[in-house]
């Protein structure tokens, strides 16, 4: 798995797209993967069939990590932000139950549906959204990405939301969406910007992100949670943007775009003279190195998707729809 921290039958459709673009590009190997010959071609990320195929490897391997609490199981199958949240989550509930996950519950996904950009080069990706039988009624909604043809397809972002809550994706007559480029100057903010403006908003406000559960709200709660009596609590929030944990972002039918995006940030408690940090929980405590005396800083790693309006449509501000995040370490001083 890369990681750079500077992280069901073939339906007509897909068969005649394909088959048309391996005459100039590609050819098509027995299993209905794409091999590409030219790296400037724009085609399918990947076929329905194979997006279907690694939303079920997926499942199945982080349902062996969960119920054994190892890992190893699925980190082949995750990655980015997705990846960091998943391999935290795994390695406290290990440290806290050894012997594997008691309250284990397998995931099932169903009623998957798979948006495929058209795009050239490497990395590919895809997004699906599917009824989980966690999270409630929310339907979870996870990116995809692979780094070459012989690389394996991994979750790179996983957040849950509303049914119908999404935008509309702009396709072509083959159903194919288009992967917007992360330093568009077509949208409200670039998606390669959209991680430092979140977090520049999240310290300072601003106008640039519409107000909102994971926006204006939860500003108003980290400035009330910020000075408790005999508690003092800081964040630092940070942009993560690079090889894993790069945005990736779809074109929507109004022109604007449907992005995702990570971010990191740090929260430090801080107990007064003669006072304590309130005991944390057996997942943080496991995460946790040094010991716990009169401060305690948190990392966490969200990632985000939202959708950002083109420019010059009136309504410039970006919206974040949902948030997703874990805590990945600590550190008690």
């Amino acid at each position: 798995m890369s990681r750079d921290r500077s992280r069901p039958r073939l339906r007509g459709l897909d068969r005649s797209a394909l088959i048309a673009a391996s005459v100039t590009a590609l050819s098509l190997t027995a299993s209905g993967c794409v091999v590409v010959h030219g790296e400037r071609e724009v085609v399918p990320a990947t076929t329905r069939a194979e997006a279907d195929r690694a939303l079920r490897q997926f499942t199945a391997a982080y349902n062996k990590a969960d119920e054994a609490y190892d890992g190893s199981l699925d980190a082949g199958h995750v990655t980015g932000a997705l990846g960091d949240i998943d391999a935290a989550r795994l390695k406290a509930g290990h440290a806290n139950n050894p012997t594997g996950n008691p309250a284990h519950t397998p995931l099932e996904l169903s009623d998957a549906t798979f948006t495929i950009p058209k795009k050239a080069g490497w990395p590919r990706w895809f997004v699906a959204e599917a009824q989980g039988n966690k999270g409630g009624d929310l339907h979870w909604l996870l990116a995809f990405t692979r780094a070459g043809l012989d690389e394996p397809w991994q979750a790179a972002y996983l957040t849950l939301i509303a049914p119908g809550s999404l935008p509309k994706i702009q396709k072509d007559a083959d159903g194919w969406a288009e992967a917007v480029p992360a330093d568009s100057a077509r949208l409200a903010v670039a998606p390669a910007d959209l991680s430092k403006d979140y977090a520049t908003y999240l310290k300072s406000g601003g106008k640039t992100f519409a107000a909102g559960t994971h926006t204006s709200q939860w500003r108003a709660q980290r400035a009330k949670a910020a000075r408790k009596p005999g508690l003092a609590t800081q964040y630092i929030d940070q942009p993560l943007t690079s090889g894993d944990y790069a945005p990736l972002a779809l074109r929507t039918a109004d022109g604007g775009a449907l992005v995702f995006f990570t971010t990191r940030r740090f929260e430090k408690q801080t107990a007064a003279p003669g006072t304590s940090i309130p005991t944390p929980n057996e997942s943080v405590r496991a995460l946790t190195t040094g010991e716990i005396k009169q401060s305690l800083t948190m990392e966490f790693v969200s990632n985000e998707v939202a959708v950002d309006p083109a420019k010059g449509s009136g309504g410039e501000q970006v919206s974040v729809l949902s948030r997703l995040e874990g805590l990945t370490s600590a550190q008690g001083s």
